[in-house]
């Protein structure tokens, strides 16, 4: 594995959602739309803005529906003749990005750790991005990049400040050395989900049972290998079918902060 810019992103896409069942019953949560694109589309776009064009999905449930997304991606993305005759399609104004996506069934009751394990075959790089499906941010990624490689940590991960419903991290400096539960009447530093990793975690996520936020990060965090970048604007999950509303209508006002193409 080589040391040169990362270039590749794991997207981890295989929960059930069940916090905004209204829609995840019939779709998995990174297929629920913002706008008329789903909202792992928005995510891609993202880290495509900043160069990034290789993406690796973990996939689990209805997993199948994100492989058949992509699959027709040409069609959801071009205007087309369809010839029945000759079972042909002509695609015109192709408007497809130049994407190289990898669609791996990480198993339908896998934790967030297993699942960054099962796809160790499919990382070329020494490092590579690492997020969630399901959470919208403008953060720089070409500064997050720039911060893991100084700072030689094993991962870094993007600390936001939302509202105050989630458990904190503890901090010394730029190095994360614990966690919490929600502190009382103070809105503390939370893992935002956009990190980057070194090859080397793979060797420490167990199996499948192993959650990525737990004895992984844990353990990195008790070793000081675990860095913090800090990211005060915009960021926020899609956790509830009212969050899912609040970022539609963002974008229908154009007013997106995530927008950055």
């Amino acid at each position: 594995m080589s040391n040169n810019k990362i270039t590749e992103v794991v997207l981890l896409a295989g929960g059930y959602g069940t916090r905004i069942s209204e829609e995840s019953r019939v779709k998995p949560k990174p297929l629920i739309n913002i706008g008329e694109r789903p909202i792992l589309w928005h995510i891609m776009k993202i880290y495509h803005e900043f160069g990034i064009k290789k993406f690796v999905i973990c996939l689990g449930y209805k997993g199948y529906l994100i492989k058949e997304y992509f699959h027709n991606y040409m069609l959801h993305t071009s205007d087309v003749t369809i010839d029945c005759k000759e079972n042909a399609i002509k695609y015109h104004n192709n408007r497809s990005e130049d994407w190289e996506i990898t669609l791996v069934n990480t198993g339908l009751d896998t934790m967030t750790g297993g699942r960054i394990k099962r796809v160790k075959d499919y990382i070329t790089g020494s490092n590579f991005f690492m997020t969630y499906g399901d959470g919208l941010s403008n953060v720089n990624i070409e500064s997050l990049e720039k911060q893991h490689h100084d700072s030689g940590n094993l991962v870094t991960m993007t600390a936001v400040k939302p509202p105050g419903r989630f458990g904190a991290i503890d901090l010394e400096g730029n190095k994360i050395i614990g966690f919490r539960e929600k502190p009382e009447g103070e809105v503390g530093w939370i893992n935002g989900g956009f990190f980057v990793c070194n090859e080397k975690v793979f060797d420490i996520i167990e199996n499948d049972s192993t959650v990525w936020e737990k004895e992984p990060l844990e353990h990195l965090s008790a070793n000081s290998q675990l860095g913090a970048y800090f990211h005060s604007d915009f960021w926020q999950p899609m956790d509830t079918l009212r969050e899912k509303n609040y970022l539609e209508n963002l974008w229908n006002l154009n007013n997106a902060p995530w927008k950055i193409w």
